[in-house]
């Protein structure tokens, strides 16, 4: 056997584990890569939707991005100035021009309810409330559409998870749930291309790098010339493929992409916010990495991006932060327009809640679930509208309300899977609907 062996980590769970890849097995939970592929390939392939999701964690502050209110009083209006955009009397912040310039690329969502108030991944993850739960709990959005849809090519998961290890806990994505390990998202720790390239190797199993390559090449060559073993059903192909193929490795590698496209995407920074060493950072290439993923085959890809959680400091951490996020975000949704993959490919962009209308006395604003606020892109929806109101101060929404299962149901639907038609078992063997009450978004219908 060989094995690619990591770093260890410690996981939302709690558990330590070691990201590591094996000719012939992947152990996950005792699982060995061909039976997680069995796993993730139930009810077929189908044709090749995706979504993106951008989480921004801690709470992004609506007044200071897409609603601003720049007639209430100053302790409610903030620092910053409206600006014009390409829809008609829509204005959004002036932090945000790239985003104005193509804002008919976008549906912006003003007026989204809901909020389970948890400063947690869970809501945005699942689409579920966190109380009340099933015996394992529910699954994130990858996970449901690897036990659905399985994968798209076999050397590439169907559910990849691109977010930094954040220090607090509930922000890393809930994981699987009731559907278990074996529909687990891919997680590229922050040095998964070193361990692709097989920098970290046992030097008491293997005398250079040279002989493990050397390796790859003898099995590759064996399938080649006498093809897979008699034995070998179709999810041990899929797993030699993963093993054997360089696809995941090449979409994770970012020197193969042209320049100025990288370029175009802004450049990372590692220490936005004073805090950025506690997993909190503006790696803004993760969104250019999130498109090469879905094109590679990827069916869910998850990128968190730095802290909104601003109870101080709110100004000061929003010119940073917000600017780089408008620049990555439009350059991804331009190079989705490009490639012609706009129709198959929806990006999300959204947090577990708001901010007050008032701001504190430390420059901050403080958590609220009142009403918050969403941007979704590509999907095949008509884009160029923004649907919802809310009051003079961004307190409520007052018009065409928008609940976190709604959105979800949306993505659904993108996707080519009807939500209040379509089960997964939990772990008693009871199905469960994806959403059993909320439907997709009427406006985009």
């Amino acid at each position: 056997m060989i094995n690619f062996t990591g770093r260890q980590h410690r996981l939302c769970d709690r558990v330590q584990r070691r990201d590591f890849l094996s000719v012939g097995t992947l152990g996950i939970a005792g699982l060995t890569l061909p039976q997680l592929l069995r796993a993730e390939a139930a009810n077929g392939v189908s044709s090749h939707k995706s979504v993106i999701m951008i989480y921004l964690t801690g709470g992004p502050p609506h007044q200071d991005m897409i609603d601003l209110k720049p007639d209430a009083p100053s302790e409610i209006r903030g620092e910053f100035s409206p600006i014009s955009t390409t829809i008609p009397g829509v204005q959004i912040s002036e932090l945000m021009p790239h985003t104005a310039a193509m804002m008919d690329k976008f549906v912006t969502i003003r007026s989204l309810v809901g909020s389970d108030g948890r400063h947690s991944s869970f809501q945005c993850a699942t689409g579920h409330r966190f109380a009340n739960q099933p015996q394992g709990g529910w699954p994130e959005l990858g996970s449901v559409l690897s036990k659905l849809k399985g994968t798209v090519n076999g050397a590439v998961p169907p559910s990849i998870d691109l977010s930094m290890h954040m220090e607090h806990l509930p922000y890393n994505l809930p994981g699987p749930g009731f559907l278990g390990q074996a529909h687990s998202p891919f997680k590229p720790t922050g040095e998964a291309l070193a361990d692709m390239s097989l920098d970290d190797i046992n030097i008491d199993r293997f005398d250079n790098r040279r002989q493990l390559l050397q390796r790859f090449d003898s099995l590759r060559r064996r399938i080649d010339s006498d093809g897979y073993p008699a034995d070998a059903d179709t999810f041990t192909h899929q797993a030699l493929n993963l093993l054997t193929s360089s696809k995941l490795a090449e979409a994770l590698d970012l020197n193969r992409e042209d320049p100025r496209v990288r370029e175009s995407y802004g450049k990372d920074d590692p220490n936005v916010l004073p805090y950025s060493n506690k997993g909190y950072q503006a790696i803004v290439s993760k969104f250019l990495t999130a498109r090469r993923l879905v094109e590679a085959g990827a069916r869910m890809v998850t990128v968190s991006y730095a802290d909104f959680d601003w109870h101080s400091g709110n100004f000061i951490h929003a010119r940073k932060v917000i600017p780089l996020l408008d620049k990555a975000l439009t350059a991804l949704v331009s190079d989705l327009h490009t490639r012609g993959l706009q129709d198959d490919v929806t990006v999300v962009v959204w947090g577990e809640f708001g901010r007050t209308p008032k701001i504190n006395a430390n420059g901050g604003r403080d958590h609220w679930t009142n009403v918050c606020c969403a941007m979704l892109a590509g999907g095949g929806m008509p884009a160029g509208q923004v649907i919802g109101a809310t009051n003079k101060y961004a307190e409520e929404a007052i018009d065409r309300p928008v609940h976190f299962n709604e959105v979800f149901s949306q993505l659904y639907f993108n996707l080519g899977i009807n939500p209040s038609l379509t089960t997964v078992d939990d772990l008693t063997g009871r199905p469960r609907y994806l959403q059993d009450e909320y439907k997709p978004l009427v406006e985009l219908s």
